[in-house]
């Protein structure tokens, strides 16, 4: 072989073992674990993804549907409007205390992650003493129960009173319109195994349910619909459900509502109540739909609210 088309073939093979050994591994695609974690004085706070599910907010929000779909477009989102699901649980040192549970498999499969991201952060469902619904939509409650059986079997379930005896009753499941009984059958599917069990326990009122966190009713966008109240040392972080949905549009237009509200004026005047007094005081907010981790601070402006999500923080 001659000496130049022997250099010419060794660089070739050169050339086609870096492309071997640079070749492109295969797309993972799939997330992170999906918590978080933050402190409110000395009580730690961990917000729990249950994933993602696609929603057609421009048929769901009570405004015209081309509004809808300018401001999300504005926002460089697109339809159907991924939609976050979270829940929070808090360790106040003594107690583990679980807000919402997620969908469980009452969604399909984009949701009905948490249990395997609780486990990512450090916890056992055995290990969780109490959980407080805000209120009994599937995408709360789902998790509670698996084929009939409580997924938190050492847990004492709470939630409104109002909630309750509204969507655990078997009258109004019957009088309910055909696409609502779904709702009710939800409930019941997630909430009975506690009830049976000796573990479900109404919240009649507002106040402390252990020391550090308290029950705040805000009804309209269920009968019972219930905020919970993170409080230490001076800092307070209200977890407030479902008071909003698409903070792109109801962040600047927060009296637009939503057709999941049982009461949508009393769930507007819920929002607005909440959220003046948040922004007002600086507290910190943890919503179920807003964007994971959920948790940020509002600002007045204009008749709306600006949203400012927290800063990524490592605990320390």
């Amino acid at each position: 072989m001659k000496p130049l088309k022997r250099t010419l073939t060794a660089i070739a093979a050169a050339a086609a073992l870096a492309s071997a050994a640079h070749a492109a591994a295969p797309m993972v695609k799939s997330p992170a674990p999906g918590f978080f974690r933050v402190m409110v004085g000395d009580i730690e706070v961990t917000p729990i993804s249950d994933g993602t599910v696609d929603l057609p907010v421009d048929q769901l929000l009570r405004q015209k549907p081309e509004q809808t779909r300018s401001t999300l477009e504005k926002n460089f989102l697109k339809l159907p409007l991924e939609t976050s699901d979270n829940a929070f649980l808090i360790n106040t040192g003594s107690k583990l205390v679980l807000v919402d549970t997620g969908a469980g498999a009452l969604f399909g499969p984009t949701l009905g992650k948490f249990v395997q991201n609780l486990k990512a952060a450090g916890y056992q469902p055995e290990q969780i003493d109490e959980i407080y619904v805000t209120h009994m939509h599937g995408d709360h409650v789902g998790g509670l129960a698996r084929d009939g059986k409580r997924a938190f079997p050492n847990a004492v379930v709470r939630a409104g009173k109002a909630d309750a005896d509204f969507w655990l009753s078997q009258a109004n499941m019957d009088k309910a319109p055909k696409e609502k009984k779904g709702f009710f059958q939800g409930a019941m599917a997630s909430i009975n195994p506690y009830v049976q069990a000796g573990k479900f326990k109404a919240i009649e009122g507002n106040g402390e349910l252990v020391p550090g966190v308290s029950a705040v009713a805000e009804h309209g966008h269920t009968p019972g619909h219930t905020t919970y109240v993170v409080e230490s040392k001076g800092q307070k972080l209200v977890l407030i459900g479902d008071l909003i949905h698409v903070a792109a549009v109801q962040m600047d237009n927060p009296q637009v509502t939503i057709g999941f509200d049982s009461d949508e004026k009393a769930a507007a005047a819920s929002r607005k109540k909440v959220f003046d007094d948040a922004a007002k005081n600086g507290w910190l907010i943890g919503g179920a739909h807003l964007q994971f981790p959920g948790l940020g601070h509002l600002q007045t402006q204009g008749k709306g609210y600006r949203w400012v999500p927290v800063n990524y923080t490592q605990m320390r």
